[in-house]
């Protein structure tokens, strides 16, 4: 398993160098200290750390929460605050990037651990659960319906049916809805489980249950195979 690849941005040399060399006794990758902003975002952009140690105040002009914005928009790794300064101006600079920690100088070897260990195991949930969200919404449908819109599970469908300028949805708890747009419209929208068999209908593979040569059979429902589309349903199922 690769190691954690840590970059410390501290402008006091010495401090920088005896973190570095902590991380490494704690088994974690440590890349060359930056002193600056300019300095840490070369090296994110080249080294592509995993983690970071940011002390707020750096010299120069720009802050180690200027470089915090930057992960935050462009490059999304945890990061952990280092500072002296643990003043209530100081702490609500740093709470507005949302830091994944925050350090107060000096700090023992255990709480550097510590801190990494918290911020990649929160950050890594955290990702996770926007993953899994994500997956949500793109298995899922909005129809409009009287003024507002109604959500629909891509797996609550069996098939679709055009019905001129509308079509029909036909779920599995034997509800049909009827939004005003086309198949065209609406396969665009919908995920590999579909697959258009007819110009009029599009099935659900999930519920298929039976081919044969100009049907197809779901729950029952017997529905036409066009010649046009037939390569299509071949072209998405095993057959033996």
């Amino acid at each position: 398993m690769a190691k954690t690849k840590i970059l410390v941005v501290e402008d006091e040399i010495l401090i920088a160098d005896n973190i570095c060399k902590t991380l490494k006794e704690l088994g974690y990758d440590t890349l060359e200290p930056a002193i600056n902003y300019t300095e840490a975002m070369l090296t994110i952009q080249k080294d592509e750390p995993d983690f970071a140690f940011l002390d707020i105040n750096l010299s120069g002009k720009k802050t180690g929460i200027d470089i915090a914005k930057q992960i935050r928009s462009l490059y999304n790794f945890p990061f952990v605050f280092l500072t002296a300064n643990s003043d209530l101006a100081t702490l609500n600079l740093a709470k507005e990037v949302l830091p994944n920690g925050y350090l107060v100088k000096p700090f023992s070897k255990e709480e550097l651990f510590t801190s990494i260990e918290i911020a990649l195991h929160n950050f890594s949930k955290e990702k996770a659960k926007i993953n899994e969200e994500e997956a949500i919404n793109k298995n899922t449908l909005f129809i409009k319906d009287k003024g507002g819109y109604n959500k629909i599970i891509f797996d609550d469908i069996l098939y679709l049916k055009s019905a001129h300028v509308y079509t029909e949805i036909f779920q599995k708890n034997d509800q049909k809805l009827v939004v005003r747009a086309s198949l065209n419209d609406i396969i665009s929208k919908l995920n590999e489980d579909f697959v258009r068999i007819h110009r009029s209908y599009i099935i659900n593979i999930k519920y298929l249950d039976q081919i044969r040569t100009n049907t197809a059979k779901i729950k029952n429902v017997l529905l036409p195979i066009g010649k046009k589309y037939n390569q299509n349903l071949v072209n998405v199922i095993d057959l033996l």
